[in-house]
This record gives structure tokens, sequence and C-alpha cells, in this order.
């Protein structure tokens, strides 16, 4: 007999698990609460790359849009094993052993990737970001290597082509208020007044990060100031949902992603934008400079690491500081290495020929401090080791409070630019706890029947920042696990 399975929302982790659950023969139909232009939850707002174990170049090919690109046979795409992709978390634990979820994820996402592939989900080499040219070589750095063609939207539309070519259905402006839940099963969704019955209910509708509410009470006060990058509808209804029967809460609830951005721009990344340019409101390129807070004073190490391990965590310690905001200050010697982001139109930034007359259109800010800070920073630049963007050139200061760990150049060669930001969540890290077969566990870890969880709802997967791209692959990983399971007797 024909399963009948639901989900609740429409991002990656959402059509991953539709695309699962048809696979086996399933009725499958998503109830999304936006319009058909904002449906897709976080997944838009993405850069669109996924992050996967990968052990040489030759396995990307089968992955790629255009495995003929001409710059393909002059690329190295290096390597990046799964225990590399460990080590990589555990560097965002803050001591914790790998949790189980992040084993999964670690140990599915390359054939997760593959399976995407196999429903004409292709990705394209990231070289505006990920990879530097050096010896006539394109040199892909930090094991994240391709991304959707046209970003997050691209990743969208081809999930949501697939869905809909194996039979699935899609209902729009279609909220799913509440569970039918009856003798400890869930037998189906409310929308609004009207009931729909069905055998599973997979809940995909993300996190709570868009809620100021539960934002503030899970996370902090200061988060009522952050800037939401991604969709207004991440608003913790099926979390909401999902706990109120008594599933268990998982994962690290005060812990998000969290992003430095442009202090000016909208929430929601400015809804009057393609969605594909909204991700042009960050601001990641701090490790090519220095960033300075209210005080004048430098407050972390922006070389710490390849942008792709901190980035995660930065918008969060911007967030911390006076004001919620900070500087990111740049001189000529770099304005070719930043991401376009820093050249969008709507862009903020200050410019000037001299750092004296850069300080004086900096707001908000200690400028005598300021000048303190850069001599300071400048007088304390290793010049004998070589900058290298492609590696972890070792390239650093000596002496002074905080180091910077690598890329540390002098800010001295004019036109300087200093770009405003502040902290901009992504996503929200605390969950629900789900099993080998995507099924919400209760407090007493039983699955709750006929209730899956997948995507930015699964706990236990991210705690102190994760390496980017991490975000995507786990969404199809768990979407796929809870897809599968949806249609499983018993």
């Amino acid at each position: 007999m024909q399963k009948k399975v639901i989900i609740v929302g429409s991002g990656n982790a959402a059509l991953s698990a539709g695309i699962a659950a048809l696979e086996k023969g399933a009725d499958v139909t998503i109830y999304e609460k936006a319009d058909k232009t904002m449906a897709g939850g976080n997944t838009k707002y993405t850069a669109g790359a996924m992050r996967f174990a990968y052990e040489n170049g030759d396995q990307l090919i089968d992955f790629l849009e255009n495995p003929n690109d001409k710059r393909i046979k002059d690329t190295d795409f290096g390597s990046y094993t799964q225990e590399k992709f460990e080590k990589d978390l555990l560097n965002f634990n803050d001591g914790r052993p790998l949790s189980h979820e992040q084993k999964i994820l670690v140990s599915k996402s390359l054939e997760t990737i593959q399976w995407l592939s196999s429903h004409n989900v292709k990705f394209e080499p990231i070289y505006s970001r990920q990879s530097f040219l050096k010896d006539g070589k394109h040199i892909f750095w930090g094991g994240l290597t391709l991304a959707s063609e046209n970003e997050g939207v691209g990743l969208f539309d081809q999930e949501l082509d697939a869905f809909l070519s194996l039979g699935g259905k899609i209902f729009y402006e279609s909220p799913v208020t509440n569970l039918i839940f009856e003798d400890g099963i869930v037998k189906g969704i409310y929308l609004k007044e009207e009931t729909v019955t069905s055998d599973a209910v997979i809940l995909a509708s993300g996190g709570f990060e868009a809620n100021d509410e539960l934002r503030k009470s899970y996370i902090g006060d200061n988060w009522l100031k952050a800037k939401v990058r991604g969709t207004p509808y991440n608003t913790g209804d099926g979390l909401k949902m999902a706990l109120e029967i008594g599933a268990a809460k998982h994962g690290l609830y005060n812990g998000c992603h969290a992003t430095p951005m442009d202090l000016h721009m909208k929430n929601y990344g400015d809804l009057d934008l393609e969605p594909s340019e909204r991700k042009n409101y960050r601001k990641i390129c701090y490790f090519l400079g220095i960033m300075v807070n209210a005080k004048g004073k430098r407050f972390l190490d922006e070389g710490k690491n390849f942008r792709n391990y901190t980035y995660a965590q930065y918008g969060k310690i911007v967030l911390d500081q006076p004001g919620h905001f900070a500087w990111q200050i740049f001189d000529s010697k770099v304005f070719d290495l930043l991401y376009e982001e820093y050249t969008f139109h709507d862009a903020h930034f200050v410019e000037a020929d001299t750092i004296d007359e850069l300080i004086t259109k900096m707001d908000g800010v200690d400028k005598i401090e300021i000048k303190k800070t850069i001599n300071e920073f400048n007088n304390s630049v290793d010049i004998n080791t070589s900058f290298d963007p492609t590696i972890l050139d070792g390239k650093s200061t000596n002496g002074i409070e905080i180091k910077k760990s690598n890329w540390a150049q002098k800010i001295d060669k004019g036109p300087f630019k200093a770009f405003p930001v502040t902290g901009g969540i992504t996503f929200t890290y605390g969950g629900l706890k789900v099993d080998k077969d995507g099924s919400v566990l209760d407090t007493k870890d039983n699955p709750i029947s006929g209730l899956y969880a997948c995507g930015e709802l699964v706990g236990g997967v991210f705690f102190n920042g994760y390496p980017g791209g991490s975000g995507l692959t786990s969404g199809a990983v768990f979407g796929r696990i809870a897809g599968y399971g949806s249609t499983k007797e018993g």
C-alpha cells in the first residue's frame, strides 16, 4: 500500500527528504507557508556550497554541470578525507567528542552528493571564492570545492525540479499550524482549521532564527540586535509543534551560525533584492585586513585559520563588541583579493588616500585608539615571511596582545577602505533528537511514531561553529535519511 508522506517546509532538507521518499514509491506532498517567490527556506540565501569528504579530484567530475570546463585541467582540487572533515568539526566542539550526528554527516556526505547528482543536481567549482591562482594552477584550499550553479537559488531550483519530476506535489501559502497527534502517533497536520492525514510527517521547517522571542530566550538579549540573514519564515514552528507532543530537545540551544555582515543591511538580506544577491551583505574577507571595535581595538585573530573555519563564529564575536559593531580595514594591496560582496552596489564603506583621513570618516569609534592600534599592528608584522593566501602562510604578528596568525600585512599602502559590520544570524544549532531513520525521539529516547525531522531541526550537528558548506550538506544527508525512514514499514 502506498505511503502518504507530508513534508513541512521546502528548502534543501525538505526537498532531499521528498526525493528520497518518492524514490521509495511514497505519495509525497510539501506544505510551505511562504508564497512561491519566497519558498525554499534558507537554501535560497546561501552561496550553494556543499562540503563533503572526497579522496581526489577525479571523484568530483561526475558532479559537475560542465565537466569540460577548460580550467579543470589546470585545477588542483586536492583531497578532503573523512578524517580531515572530522578534525574540522572537532575544532568547533569545545572539547566535546564527535557527536552521533556529526559522524553520520561525515560518513554519508560523499554518497549524498553522489545521490543528488544521480537526480541531476549538478555543481560547479567555486573558483572565485575557494581557489587562488598559483604558478598557473587553480589551487583549492579549505576542503570546500563545489557549489550549485546560481548558488542557493540554483540548488533549490534543481532539487525542486527533481522532486516534481518524480511526482511530488507542493502547496505554497499553506502554513502548518499543528500536528494531529492521537494515541501516541502523529497522523497528519492541521492547515489552520483543516486537517490532512498521512502515514508520516517530516518536519523540515528550519530553526528559530527569525523569531525574536525564541532568540532572546535561548541565545540571549544580544541576539535581538543581530541581523537575520535568511528567510523571515524560520520562526521555530516545527520545533514548537514537536516539543508540544513530547519531543526531546537536543543540541546546543544557545548556539548559532553567525557571520560578519554589513552593518546597514536590512533584515533578511533586503527583500527587494534577488535571493542570489542577498549573500552580498556578508563581509568575510577580514582575514586580509584587521577588525577594530568602537574602542579602536582589535578583538580577535583575523588570521586564525582559513575563513571557512572562522566566519560562522566571528559574527557572534562582532555582535558581542560595544555597540554590536566593528570596522574591517584594508589597504590597496588586497583590494583585488576581496570578494565581490565588497564591491556590491549597496556595500557600505568609507575610503581615503591616507590612514588619518580614513579614520576621520569612521563613525562611532575612538579615533585616537584606532591610530595607535594600526601603528602597533604595523610594527608587529613579520616582514621576513611571504604572504600567500593559498596556505596558512604563518605570516604573523609578534609582540602584540592579540596575534594575527596568518596573512598579516602592514596596513600601509593607500588608498584605504573600511567597512562597518555587525553580526548576522543564519541558523540555530539547537533542535530535536532523531534516530538512524530520522524519527523524532521523545524525552525517553523512544521514537514518536509517524514523526520525522531533518535540516536545521536536527540538533547535535553543530556546536561552536562549523566549517563552511557543512550546513547544506547536513540538510541533504538528514533529509535523505528522513525521507527513506518515513517510508519504512513498522
